[in-house]
């Protein structure tokens, strides 16, 4: 079955013994009775535990990535925390990109090292890094690919490959590109993690997360997880997802086809210093991101002229682009990442990873093309 077929289809089979159904509906009960004791009905007993609702989403989930399992999460974050606690112990190491999401970071730092789990940043582009810094108390790989904000690519089947050797989980942060544009565990990768909030949901009006794996083991102890630990979404926040999802491949060839556009305007324009887009052949990693994606997906980053200053008077003038946090919308978003979305990085660190203060990220919509392009032009002028 073809990717769009499966994202209309999969989990949502009508049920006729209940109504026929075509779109899943919205089990909003808490609990469910039984007849007898030690006989729940089809298994269901308590809606953090199980939902059909969740349960048609998880399906779905499952279908996008080509895995066995899907797990959904009340959000991006609370699907990597608890797939981290499930893998994770105290005394145990983390390999991660050094240009990775600030709330990511946030939760390494913060959370995970006061109980003992340390993490290595490295230049992920280059596997030979990744790999020495490997060691014997390393547990878990963290890969974005693209990276948040800078766009780096990284190969994830040398990754995913050297990992497995050391015995070690890769875990792959897709949601810059989404499901339809690339799909990780068919590179190897142990697990993919999605803020299902951006291109799955794809409307900017539901807050997610999701697990999509493979490994059966893995699979049972983060699904334990998932209900002791208890930050699962709400029925309705599954159907919203589940809606968004339905036309996920023809939102990402708009955003793709729209990113293309933007990037290639902002790279002629003389007040921006550069831009960062797989799209773009003048990317380091142009041909690695061809092979490893379908498209090079909506979003971007450029680093203004100027700096900060400029920054401001450019984000205050722009119209059809909204200054918000979050991405992946129909809407097209841009965001500061130095004041926004890795404020909770140090300065420092975020300087030396190349996240300067003149950075803009661009989550491009699928407005009409020319619309952006102005919006652009009279706020650079």
């Amino acid at each position: 079955m073809k990717f769009s077929t499966k994202a209309v289809h999969s989990g949502e089979q009508p049920d006729f013994k209940s109504g026929g159904d075509v779109v899943s509906p919205i089990h909003l009960s808490a609990t469910f009775a039984r007849r007898e004791v030690d006989k729940p009905p089809k298994g269901l007993e308590y809606s953090r535990t199980e939902n059909p609702t969740r349960s048609a989403l998880e399906k779905k989930l499952a279908a996008l990535e080509n895995a066995k399992f899907g797990l959904a999460f009340s959000s991006g974050m609370a699907a990597e925390a608890t797939l981290l606690l499930t893998i994770l112990s105290e005394g145990d190491h983390v390999v991660a990109g050094d240009d990775l999401y600030g709330g990511t970071r946030r939760l390494l730092e913060t959370t995970f090292r006061k109980f003992g789990v340390s993490t290595s940043y490295v230049d992920s582009r280059h596997t030979t890094m990744v790999t020495k810094a490997l060691t014997r108390k390393t547990k878990v790989v963290w890969l974005e690919s693209p990276s948040n904000p800078l766009m780096r690519i990284c190969d994830i089947r040398s990754i995913a490959n050297a990992a497995s050797k050391h015995g070690v989980v890769s875990i792959v942060d897709n949601t810059f590109a989404s499901p339809c544009l690339q799909n990780p565990l068919e590179l190897g990768a142990t697990a993919v993690v999605h803020s299902t909030t951006k291109y799955i949901g794809g409307h900017s009006d539901v807050v997610g997360g999701a697990v999509m794996l493979s490994d059966k083991e893995l699979y049972a102890r983060l699904k334990f997880n998932q209900n002791s630990i208890g930050a699962v979404p709400s029925p309705i926040d599954c159907f919203l997802v589940m809606r968004g999802a339905k036309t996920l491949q023809l939102r990402m060839e708009r955003h793709s086809e729209n990113a293309m556009r933007v990037a290639s305007y902002l790279l002629r324009h003389p007040k921006v210093a550069a831009v960062h887009y797989p799209g773009l052949p003048s990317h380091p990693q142009h041909g690695l991101a061809e092979r490893q994606m379908r498209a090079p997906g909506g979003m971007l980053s450029a680093e203004l002229r100027g700096g900060l200053p400029a920054v401001k008077r450019f984000l205050g003038r722009l119209r059809t682009f909204s200054l918000a946090e979050s991405l992946g919308g129909v809407e097209s978003l841009v965001d500061h990442p130095a004041t926004m979305t890795h404020s909770s990085v140090p300065a420092s660190e975020r300087e030396k990873v190349g996240v300067s203060d003149g950075l803009v990220r661009f989550s491009v919509g699928i407005e009409d093309s020319e619309d952006l392009l102005a919006d652009l032009k009279q706020a650079l002028r």
